[in-house]
Formats: structure tokens, C-alpha cells, sequence
């Protein structure tokens, strides 16, 4: 059935890429607070790909058009139609000859799926409102019209007026040192997919890391966010080590408020992180590796359409593990593959098989769910088999090589696949064959050659287990200098059923409840719901209401959905929906419905 569907189109988009291009956007826009709207214009330059094309299709979602015109300042014709639940609309415009841009002026919707805006009262100052954006993978079209798909890289510039006082920051060039004047400027000159398009406004404050490092963060954060990632320009010289110079120029992060859905976004200049990083420890920063990964393997060559994410996640997953490995010394990193490798035997069990490769294929679905345990962690243990069958010398060559031979391009699997048959298959046939390249990229599950990863610095954790399984006191067990990953790994492998006793017993050697672990408190969730535990609910609550990220919130509500939760469940989304960002609020309406409506 899927030879039906044309692999090299984005079925994910409107846009006739294949006829015109969108090569570079100017923006001009007005942050308006109180009403919760952009409002301005974006400039579309055009490069034709077949001469004879006369209509140019846009992507849009949830935009109202106020006018559209070329370059000379004349009126176009256009249309919107092709409304979609998953993708919004289509803008057709009427173009002749001679258009060399197409400019639109228009304004948001407070209900933009691509941006959120906080309260005063949603932020750790409590005194300025906060805006940012979020526009992977198809929600850039809710603030912008254009070509939203990861095929239409473009180079962009910026003006923005903000309120005075305040600071706008984009995946751009950005000047730590702005005056606060209410108007900011932005250039992109390298060419980037849509989807890392970004904004973010508010009560900003900049800590610097390095030279070409620093993290953007509201005041009462900025000084933990430094002493959290200090590391990140040893992190940067490592990964040039392995991919070559830094495509960028600089690398900043902003930490955004807590209702930011991921653990991070890799926008180019300004990676977007969570503020559950903080953890006090540098326990977490490998998500900083990651986005900091990303700059090489998604950002320089990047999926052309979501069918193909793995090519992003699973390269940067794998190079993420060096960067930790070369940073942070190889049990860490050992630790963090054994706990993927778990993530991923999680969904094994709970995915159906035909969805077990790592092409998402789910061209008629949200893209949403091409984020999902095989685009990463499967397609990561395909890369550390590629290393360990060609030793890391060979690899890494390898790797280099692919990337810049695809720099600043977009690519498809099949792209991948036939670039390695003429290098990977030709110079290492005799220790991969095409039926295994295949059989790792296309076949379902994983492959019976496959050996688990493993690490010694999980035997200390294991006899933990097992200790308290045949009927130890929690508070006899030797956890002295567990990391966060050896607590992980403890928590997902206790036993299914645990009776309320020996949950309490575990709360109280180890205050897991009180856990500012935001991973470890996750996972302690979990296991306390399903068991039914209800003295834990207050706190899963207060972190429910508090944290908007995902990776938590998503499988929390499931496991309260699951323990039969309703009332409670309830209850405490009504007090946390508003403050979510909207992409995970519309999901989580999905997920819930039925409880909701009942």
C-alpha cells in the first residue's frame, strides 16, 4: 500500500514547491499583548522553478489575510480553500510574469497553534507577559503564510516591534546587548527549513557561556541556566570535532517558561529549552547536546518531508550520545543508550508492528506523531550498529562525509539509501550487506541480529531490584551516588503491582514525591498512579499545572486515564489547560475526550 504514495512530495503541506520557491522572507511585525495577535506583513521572494507556473500555493492555518500584493505594490488575486483539519488552508495566489515577490499583509490569532502567550502570572517574574513560538512540525503556517514545509529552506530577515522594556529574540543573529527601544532587527543568511522559524518576547536577560555560547533567560532564571550549562562550549568544539566547523556562527539557547512542550527546539542561533533542565546537578544537559547536535544532523541536512524525521532524530540521537560521552565520560553515556534502548522496548510492546519502521509513514495523519520512539531511538541503535560494524574510525569518516555531502539540503530515506549503496555498500561490503541497510531502515521491529546495549553501572541498581523485590526495606538499599539515569532505571523496572505500604516506604527512604527532579518525579508518577496511590495526587497536580512539557504531561494523563482517574483527571486539567501551550492542549483535548465529555 505505501508504494502508492509519492515519497519525494510533502504531503504534510499545500505548497507547490516543486514549481515556485519561497528562497527568502522579510517580516515586519507588531507584538500586540492584549490582543494577542501579530500583526504586519511578510515578504515573499520568489525563485521559478518551471517558468510557466502562474500560481503560487501557500500554506495557512487559522490567518486572516488583509491584502496581497507584488512588488510593485499591485493588488493580486488569490484564494483561500482546501481547508483541513490536520493542515489548515491553502493560500492560492494568482501570479504573471513578471512577479519576482508576493507580499502579504495580515494578522494572528490569539488561537495560533504555532505561538503561545502568557500571563504576567505564567512566568517566573510575574511581571511581563511572554510570547514564543513553536513551529515544528507544521505550525510556522499559523504565523506566517508560506511554504511551510522542511523542502522550503529560506534565509529570512526581521523587524519587530515589541513593547518597550522588553526583549524579542529570534532563530537569527541576535544582539545581547539591543537597546530595549521596542524595535529589534534579525538577519538569517543561511538557508534553513521553515519549520525552525522562531520568536520568542518577554522580560529577558542574557548570561554568557563562551565566545560564541550564552543563554537568553527571564532575570530570576538566567543565573541557575549558566551555572546549568556551563559545558555547552566544550560540547560545542566536540561536536566540531566529529561533523566539522559550526555551520552557525553562534550558538544561544533561551529558557523558556514552563509551558514549553519539549525538551527542547533546535532553532538555529537560539535553541528553545525547558526549564525542567535546571535541575542543579547538570543531570539533564544532554537535551542541550542534542538541540546543539541538531545544528549538523536536521538543521545543515535536514528530512524533506516528516515521513523522513528519523534522518534528523536518529543521527542526533547518536551524535547527542558522543557529545555526552567525550563530555561527560562513557558511563553516562552507556547509562543514557540502555535507558533509550528501554524507551524503545516501552513502545515495541505497545506500537503495532507495521508502525515499527523507521519511515513514519502517516502521510494522511498529524505530523505530530512521527515523533515517536522508532523516528528516534530505534533509528539511533541503526546508527550504533552502523559504528559497530564499521569501527569508529570508519564511521566517523562515513558520518562526515554524509553530512557535507547533503549540507544545507533537504533529503528523503530514499535519498539516504541510495547515497549509502555507493559508499557505505560499496567501501564496508563486507561488513554490511544491502538486505541488512534495508532491513534496519524498512522492516518492522527490530532486527534478530540486534544485541541490546548494556552497562555495568546498571549491576548496582539491578541489585537494588532485586534486593527489594524479596522483601528488603527501601531504606536498606545502597543508592549512594545514583545518577538520574540509575534512579530512571530503578523506577520504570520496579514490579507492575506494588502495594500501598511499599510505596510508602519508598516515598519515605527516598522523597520521591518531592522529587525537583522533574525526570524522577515523572517516573515516580507513573508508577504510584497505576498502583492507584492516591496520596501522590496533590503533587501530580501541582506538577501537572506547573510543567507543560510533553514528554510528562502526555503519559501522566494517560496513566490517570488508565488508573480510572476521571474526576480527578478532570479536575486537574481544567486548572492546568490554560496555561499548555496550544499544540499540546489540542492534543491532550483529543487524548481525553472521552473522559472530558462525560
Amino acid at each position: 500500500m505505501l508504494e502508492q504514495w509519492d515519497n519525494n512530495q510533502d504531503h504534510h503541506s499545500f505548497a507547490n514547491t516543486d514549481q515556485v520557491r519561497v528562497k527568502h522572507l522579510s517580516l515586519m511585525l507588531d507584538v500586540d499583548f492584549e490582543a494577542q495577535q501579530l500583526t504586519g506583513s511578510v515578504e515573499l521572494n520568489l525563485a521559478f522553478l518551471a517558468p510557466e507556473t502562474r500560481e503560487l500555493m501557500l500554506d495557512l492555518r487559522d490567518i486572516t489575510i488583509l491584502s496581497v500584493s507584488d512588488h510593485t505594490g499591485e493588488k493580486l488575486d488569490y484564494a483561500i480553500d482546501k481547508e483541513d483539519e490536520i493542515l489548515g488552508q491553502r493560500l492560492c495566489i494568482q501570479l504573471d510574469s513578471s512577479v519576482s515577490s508576493v507580499t502579504i499583509q495580515y494578522v494572528t490569532s490569539p488561537q495560533a497553534q504555532g505561538l503561545q502567550w502568557l500571563t504576567p502570572a505564567q512566568t517566573s517574574g510575574k511581571k511581563r507577559p511572554f510570547l514564543f513560538s513553536q513551529s515544528q512540525p507544521i505550525n510556522a503556517r499559523s504565523w506566517i503564510p508560506l511554504q511551510d514545509s522542511p523542502k522550503a529552506r529560506v534565509t529570512f530577515d526581521a523587524v519587530i516591534n515589541a513593547p518597550k522594556g522588553m526583549r524579542a529574540v529570534m532563530s537569527a543573529m541576535n544582539d545581547s546587548s539591543a537597546a530595549l527601544d521596542g524595535r529589534f532587527s534579525f538577519t538569517m543568511e543561511k538557508a534553513m527549513p521553515t519549520h525552525l522559524l522562531a520568536i520568542a518576547v518577554g522580560d529577558l536577560a542574557f548570561g554568557r557561556l563562551g565566545d560564541r555560547t550564552g543563554v537568553y533567560a527571564e532575570p530570576e532564571v538566567v543565573d541557575s541556566a549558566v551555572a546549568e550549562f556551563e559545558d555547552t562550549e566544550s560540547m560545542v568544539e566536540v561536536a566540531e570535532s566529529l561533523l566539522g566547523p559550526y555551520p552557525w556562527g553562534r550558538y544561544d539557547m533561551i529558557v523558556l517558561p514552563p509551558s514549553f512542550p519539549f525538551g527542547g527546539m533546535e532553532n538555529p542561533r537560539l535553541a528553545f529549552m525547558t526549564p525542567t533542565l535546571i535541575a542543579g546537578d547538570k543531570s539533564l544537559v544532554s537535551t542541550v547536546a542534542h538541540e546543539l547536535a541538531h545544528s549538523w544532523t536536521g538543521n545543515l541536512v535536514s528530512n524533506a518531508t516528516w515521513r523522513d524525521l528519523w534522518l534528523n532524530e536518529g543521527f542526533t540521537t547518536y551524535f547527542t550520545n558522543r557529545i555526552v560521552e567525550k563530555v561527560f565520560g562513557k558511563e553516562l553515556a552507556e547509562l543514557e543508550v540502555v535507558l533509550e534502548y528501554g524507551r524503545l522496548q516501552e513502545a515495541i510492546n505497545s506500537t503495532p508492528l507495521a508502525a515499527q519502521t523507521l519511515p513514519a509513514n502517516m502521510q494522511t495523519q498529524d505530523p505530530n506523531e512521527a515523533f515517536n520512539r522508532f523516528t528516534y531511538d530505534k533509528a539511533s541503535m541503526f546508527v550504533h550498529d552502523l559504528e559497530k560494524r564499521l569501527g569508529r574510525t570508519a564511521f566517523d569518516k562515513f558520518l562526515y562525509e554524509y553530512v557535507q555531502a547533503f549540507a544545507f539540503e533537504a533529503i528523503t530515506t530514499e535519498t539516504f539509501v541510495e547515497y549509502a549503496k555507493k559508499t557505505l555498500l560499496v567501501e564496508h561490503k563486507e561488513v554490511i550487506s544491502e538486505a541488512e541497510l534495508l532491513g534496519w531502515i524498512y522492516g518492522e521491529g527490530m532486527p534478530n541480529w540486534f544485541s541490546a546495549p548494556s552497562s555495568n553501572s546498571l549491576d548496582k541498581v539491578k541489585a537494588a531490584l532485586t534486593a527489594f523485590n524479596a522483601g528488603d526495606a527501601p531504606s536498606s538499599l545502597n543508592t549512594t551516588g545514583w545518577l538520574v539515569h540509575h534512579w530512571q532505571y530503578f523506577l520504570t523496572n520496579l514490579p507492575e503491582t506494588l502495594t500501598h505500604e511499599q510505596l510508602a516506604s519508598l516515598d519515605t527512604a527516598f522523597s520521591l514525591t518531592r522529587s525537583t527532579n522533574a525526570e524522577i518525579a515523572c517516573d515516580w508518577y507513573k508508577v504510584t498512579i497505576r498502583n492507584r496511590y492516591e496520596s501522590v495526587l496533590p503533587a501530580v497536580s501541582d506538577y501537572l499545572v506547573k510543567i507543560g512539557r510533553g514528554k510528562f504531561v502526555k503519559p501522566l494523563y494517560a496513566e490517570l486515564l488508565n488508573a480510572g482517574f476521571n474526576t480527578e483527571l478532570k479536575a486537574i486539567y481544567t486548572l492546568a489547560r490554560a496555561g499548555y501551550h496550544p499544540s499540546i492542549a489540542v492534543m491532550l483535548d483529543s487524548q481525553l475526550q472521552a473522559v472530558l465529555t462525560s
